[in-house]
């Protein structure tokens, strides 16, 4: 026996896919497809989520540009380029001193998109029935599984 895939509630190997209290033997599916399922409350938290920490990273960029524009403007006015380059030169530094701490929000927004913006579903066909096994909103995850089904199938053909 083959293990291709095993997590806390689905197990696909040669024999069969265990998933949500279904058992069903790889030698009795005949064919396998996914699904687009219902946008569920916890997937459209995922995509606002996304949005809000887009808006918060893109907010300081451009308070800065619209800063420096301004401060670009006064010292023309004025003739006083020698304070606006030093105000420049500080916010610089700091810019760059601050652009460690970018890592946490932006793995943040690579998971989210990891995890997708839609919700999956593995269906097979078993003894004539279409069977649902597996609804999930985690486009990685669902990925996985479907290839370990996919190859298990593919492998169950080959045997025969």
């Amino acid at each position: 026996m083959t293990l291709y895939y095993r997590d806390d509630t689905v197990q696909v190997t040669s024999e069969s896919i265990r998933a949500g209290g279904q058992a069903v033997r790889i030698s009795d599916v005949t064919y396998v497809w996914h699904a687009r399922g219902a946008t569920t409350l916890a997937v459209r938290g995922r995509v606002l989520g996304r949005g809000v920490l887009v808006l918060l990273l893109s907010l300081p960029p451009l308070v800065a540009l619209v800063c420096v524009v301004s401060l670009a403007w006064s010292a023309q006015d004025r003739g006083n380029w020698k304070l606006a380059l030093v105000i420049l030169a500080g916010c610089a530094v700091g810019a760059l001193a601050l652009t460690p701490f970018l890592e946490l929000p932006l793995s943040w927004l690579d998971r989210s998109y990891e995890r997708g913006s839609r919700v999956h579903e593995l269906w097979v066909q078993h003894h004539g029935q279409e069977v649902m096994l597996v609804r999930t909103p985690d486009a990685l995850r669902f990925g996985q599984i479907y290839r370990a089904v996919q190859r298990a199938v593919e492998h169950q053909g080959e045997q025969r």
